[in-house]
């Protein structure tokens, strides 16, 4: 069964978790629609990537409430 052998400090304990927090995001503002977007991504809202069109993005589409 592990038990330790010695007893874990604060510090050390402490020390051991400063690399655990949660870094915040960096978005940048997309060139082509000036939406924020993830750095290295495609953007959402419009989809280029480095200045060209990756995806292909749909407008809203009426859906039928009889037909669902």
């Amino acid at each position: 069964m592990a038990v330790p052998q010695n007893r874990v400090t604060r510090s050390r304990r402490n020390m051991r978790r400063s690399h655990d927090a949660l870094v915040a995001g960096n978005p940048s503002e997309c060139p082509n629609c000036g939406e924020l977007k993830r750095p290295h991504h495609v953007c959402g809202a419009c989809g280029h990537y480095d200045s060209r069109e990756v995806v292909a993005v749909t407008t809203e589409v009426d859906v039928d409430e009889d037909a669902a």
